[in-house]
């Protein structure tokens, strides 16, 4: 167990109340987590951390098993947010463009004239057509089933959030966010996603087989149209608030306060990802703020606009678990990243909050 570190006040002004902003902000991620549950029933933290990489524009991958409801989740937070999205099945054949868009020949020329020397009525402009990666929401389905070409085409406007087609830059919607799913690397025709392309998902999912309680739900919706879990009722479900609500939810969550010592606790944590003795490369400097931001984000969650340790925790493991990689030996001995980050929290001391 970790021990204590230095007294430390939480909050930028002691006890005090959450602003009326703030306030709105938190209730809408409750809204948005409850019209979420109402179709999808996988366990709550993945709703939590989903809604983290919407509210931080950061992007999120679910991996798990065929068939445990990565789609659903990923669709429902499409519907429930009330943005513009699109989806993208990945598949062995498909293209950069079909991700990006192309340029392509619109019009004809009205003199008949062609200055690349072809016939009358040859095209006489091209143009951009955008692709489906060009929406506020993009499902990318089975990622890791698409060729890595097409992958690469997707995580490069993750990363740059713009795309470049024939020297033509174009800038994508604001907010963006990319929810991909995957199944694991074993699984017949996928394409394993290379360390430096994963870690442009700000946190990892893992689902995990629903509960016994849960899994009976999604059984008897099978006969029963009446209720929300019937077939298709994600389809139909309702938003609870549109891009300018997302857009100040977004500006809400860089508002959250954190006190320097949490600060230094942070970095006492991401420095010790980088001397464990299993680690080959521990946490980078992008994934101490990916930490922060999404920190940030689950203090909202919990009606707070400043973050405590337990923030930090709460998402230290499905935000650095896809961005450490491990040294051989302790591969071979069977050692997970999970294990060795829930280490790394037993060992770095917290800080006490002091009570005023």
């Amino acid at each position: 167990m970790a021990t204590e570190g230095a007294v430390e006040d939480y909050s930028a002004t002691g006890p005090a109340k959450q602003s009326p902003s703030m306030n709105g902000a938190s209730d809408l991620m409750k809204r948005i987590m409850a019209s979420i549950a109402s179709v999808f029933h996988g366990p709550p933290t993945a709703i939590e951390l989903a809604l983290i990489g919407l509210a931080t524009e950061g992007h999120v991958l679910i991996e798990d098993l065929p068939g445990v409801g990565k789609t659903t989740l990923a669709k429902a937070i499409a519907r429930a947010t009330g943005l513009k999205w699109q989806r993208i099945q990945g598949t062995s054949d498909l293209l950069p463009s079909d991700v990006i868009g192309s340029v392509v020949p619109v019009g004809t020329d009205p003199t008949g004239a062609n200055p690349q020397g072809g016939s009358i009525g040859s095209f006489a402009k091209l143009a951009f057509k955008r692709g489906p990666v060009f929406s506020n929401v993009v499902l990318f389905d089975e990622l890791n089933r698409a060729s890595p070409r097409a992958q690469s085409a997707l995580l490069e406007a993750m990363e740059e959030r713009h795309v470049t087609v024939d020297g033509s830059t174009q800038e994508l919607p604001r907010p963006f966010f990319v929810l991909a799913t995957q199944n694991p690397a074993d699984v017949d025709g996928t394409f394993l996603l290379p360390q430096n392309q994963l870690d442009r998902f700000l946190i990892r999912i893992t689902l995990g087989y629903p509960t016994r309680h849960n899994e009976s739900k999604i059984l008897g919706s099978e006969h029963n149209s009446s209720t929300k879990v019937s077939h298709g009722a994600v389809d139909l479900l309702k938003p609870v608030t549109d891009i300018e609500g997302v857009k100040a939810l977004i500006n809400s969550v860089s508002s959250v306060f954190i006190a320097d010592g949490l600060t230094e606790y942070l970095l006492d944590l991401i420095w010790a990802t980088r001397s464990h003795p299993d680690v080959l490369v521990g946490a980078s400097p992008r994934a101490g703020l990916a930490v922060q931001k999404s920190a940030k984000a689950m203090a909202l969650i919990n009606s707070r606009d400043y973050i405590t340790p337990d923030d930090i925790k709460s998402v230290f493991l499905p935000v650095l678990g896809h961005r450490i990689k491990l040294n051989s030996s302790s591969l071979y001995a069977g050692i997970t990243p999970e294990a060795v980050l829930i280490s790394v929290l037993n060992q770095v001391p917290v800080p006490i909050r002091r009570q005023d």
